[in-house]
């Protein structure tokens, strides 16, 4: 018998179970061929410590000395533009994310495609940073398999089952054992708990499509930071020398391996280009992912209330990869009885008793 059955390979359940695997043994099931194919692996894939609700942020910056001690990080900075137009959502976003006032002349200096008849303020903070979210997971399943946990992939799960030693897991090709069962298996985390008999919280997918542009004018993008439209009404980022831009948009979907939606990619590019002196002549690629959060869209750690050998790792939305090392340490003290690193309130926040 294992001592943790984690289901999903995503950010979410490499980051339990590299925290797992130092209190017993882990086996970690993956449905798709590779580990990080769903959310995990369309991430903008940013460090914004300040990024999120208060419980988020408290993991965040619990998150940033894994980050750096394993150099995941790399300098991006962050901008935010807007106008008249959008003054009270460009204040609320400017007071949230901490941010240094710039003028709009400044903003181009450091961006030289950006629409100064249009933006007539800025905001700016260099303490953001690109995530290598691929050495992330990497190193997650490094400390898996050194504990001697094992990561399985092409293993959806078909049925489970709870017995009164713990939880028995078939997948497409075994049947597993383990004395706790970790649900990390992202827009898919209702439909496990239902599978499990247990009840579900109420998550709900939310799609996000992606389009990556050749560098506008030719120039040379590497140092640009992320650029936020008021209200994250759009934003785009530097990335192997394109940009990616995104409508940042929140559309309800059931679990699936979602794709772009052409009309909505669309509708976001063209709220980009009102900021930008150079339009989008073409796309070199496009994707999406599903961004799940739970009701309050707040993530959800711990164990569950009715069934508390069965254990929350969900709701991540697009605060997953930058909050994983504080996520999988708290999963691993609170099922340790140990006091968790992070402030009370925030695991409290957390928790998926609030929902009961």
């Amino acid at each position: 018998m294992t001592d943790f059955i984690i289901i999903g390979g995503g950010v979410a359940g490499t980051s339990a179970g590299a925290y797992l695997s130092k209190l017993g043994t882990v086996l970690l099931l993956e449905a798709e061929p590779h580990l990080a194919y769903h959310a995990s692996g369309r991430s903008a894939a940013l460090f914004e410590e300040s990024y999120g609700k208060p419980s988020t942020v408290a993991l965040n910056a619990a998150s940033r000395g894994y980050h750096v001690e394993n150099k995941l990080l790399s300098p991006r900075g962050l901008m935010l533009v807007g106008s008249a137009d959008d003054a009270e959502g460009f204040a609320q976003d400017h007071a949230m994310l901490g941010l240094d006032a710039m003028t709009a002349a400044e903003a181009k200096e450091m961006v030289p495609i950006l629409n100064t008849d249009v933006i007539d303020r800025a905001g700016y903070h260099a303490d953001a940073w690109d995530l290598d979210t691929d050495l992330l997971i990497r190193s997650y399943v490094k400390t898996i398999r050194a504990n001697g946990g094992t990561v399985t992939t092409k293993a959806p799960v078909t049925a489970i089952e709870k017995l009164a030693s713990g939880w028995k897991v078939t997948t497409n090709s075994d049947t597993h054992h383990a004395a706790i069962l970790v649900n990390a298996a992202g827009p898919w985390v209702d439909e496990v708990a239902k599978m499990a008999g247990v009840a579900p919280l109420g998550f709900t997918p939310l799609r996000r499509s992606m389009g990556r542009i050749p560098a506008p004018a030719g120039h040379d993008v590497a140092a640009w930071p992320m650029i936020f439209g008021a209200h994250e009404a759009w934003y785009a980022k530097p990335d192997a020398g394109a940009l990616i831009v995104s409508p940042a948009e929140e559309h309800p979907m059931a679990p699936h391996d979602a794709f772009a939606d052409d009309m909505t990619l669309a509708e976001g590019m063209a709220r980009y280009e009102e900021y930008v002196t150079e339009p989008v002549t073409r796309l070199l690629a496009s994707w999406a992912g599903l961004r799940t959060f739970s009701p309050d869209r707040t993530l959800v750690l711990g164990r569950d209330s009715a069934q508390p050998d069965f254990i929350w790792c969900a709701g991540q939305g697009g605060y997953g990869m930058q909050s994983s090392p504080a996520a999988g340490k708290l999963l691993a003290d609170l099922v340790n009885n140990e006091t968790p690193a992070i402030d009370r309130t925030a695991v409290d926040a957390l928790s998926p008793a609030r929902f009961r």
